[in-house]
Formats: structure tokens, sequence, C-alpha cells
């Protein structure tokens, strides 16, 4: 995901301009991350993002398993392949 405009936008294939940042597919990591301010941190800007464009994402690609939705089980740490 990318920060435009003072929003979170998703941008699963990396073709926005700008710094990026990793997220699980998992509601609950994006629940985290909010609640951590990660992600102004992570991209580099000032002030909280609106997150609402990655939520909808997350509800209509992810169907978590019992097991993802309590938290990070299964995690796999993400490595880019370029």
């Amino acid at each position: 995901m990318v920060a435009e405009d003072g929003k979170l936008v998703p941008d699963p294939r990396r073709r926005h301009a700008g710094r990026g940042a990793w997220l699980h597919p998992v509601p609950a990591c994006l629940d985290s991350a909010e609640r951590k301010k990660a992600f102004p941190r992570a991209l580099r800007v000032q002030g909280p993002l609106d997150a609402k464009a990655v939520r909808v994402q997350l509800g209509s690609e992810a169907r978590p398993t019992e097991d993802q939705s309590s938290g990070l089980a299964g995690h796999r740490k993400q490595v880019d392949p370029s």
C-alpha cells in the first residue's frame, strides 16, 4: 500500500509511485498497525491516514480462517522478490 492524499491506497501489484508498505491480508494486522500508528511512520508522512480503501480490499479478498482471525497464526515474513 501507499499513501496518497492522506489515504492509504492498496497497491497489490506495486505500481504506484512513492514509498510503500507491506501488510498481511488479515484484518487483525490492519487493526494492529493502525493502533501502533505504523503507517505514517513506515510511509514517512505526517498525521493519520484513512485506511478505508484497505479495509474494503481486505474484506473482499481475505476470508480469514479461524486460525488467522485470532492474530498472526501461520505468519510468514514477506520477502520482496526484486
